[in-house]
């Protein structure tokens, strides 16, 4: 008695397909868990400038100025990605403004761009003065990415805590007059 190849051959295809409908995509990894609202609310925060501090300001663009408070007002209005864009044309015209750096990279966090808030705040800090409230405000959010990580980084110099200590490194007294 011969045995035909098809009963054998729709086995194996039945099988195969059962298996390919067991396999699945590896699950995407979970969002970031932030409220951007308070977290920007906290960098705020922790950039208040003491009296008795020393806080050096630049000098500013006109142009670079009317650009910023156009992102304000789109931040105000909920309008985030408005005032992304704004923000972004000020930076192609003083891309190495270290409090301009600093706005972009709140922005990013309203908008839930992790990455992008902490690329943001480190220009910052590479451009920037290392002491002062905008030093604080750069920590501070590098501090708001690491704690909203899905999967947070446990590399040396890599915590939520590293980060909060260069943060309150950043407070330097301004020196005595007389």
């Amino acid at each position: 008695m011969t045995h035909s190849p098809i009963p054998r051959i729709a086995f194996h295809a039945l099988a195969l397909a059962l298996l390919a409908a067991c396999t699945s995509t590896p699950p995407a990894p979970p969002a970031p868990s932030i409220d951007g609202v308070a977290a920007v609310t906290a960098i705020r925060a922790a950039g208040g400038a003491a009296s008795t501090e020393l806080d050096v300001q630049p000098i500013r663009d006109p142009q670079v100025d009317d650009l910023r408070e156009d992102a304000e007002r789109f931040e105000k209005s909920g309008q985030h990605e408005q005032a992304i864009a704004a923000l972004d044309q000020a930076l192609q015209l003083n891309p190495d403004d270290p409090a301009l750096l600093q706005e972009r990279a709140e922005a990013a966090l309203l908008v839930k761009d992790l990455a992008g808030a902490e690329r943001f705040a480190k220009l910052g800090i590479e451009r920037g003065s290392k002491v002062g409230p905008l030093c604080r405000r750069h920590w501070e959010t590098i501090a708001q990415v690491r704690q909203a990580r899905p999967v947070p980084l446990e590399a040396p110099g890599e915590t939520v805590a590293d980060a909060r200590r260069e943060r309150d490194a950043c407070t330097i007294a301004a020196p005595a007059r007389y």
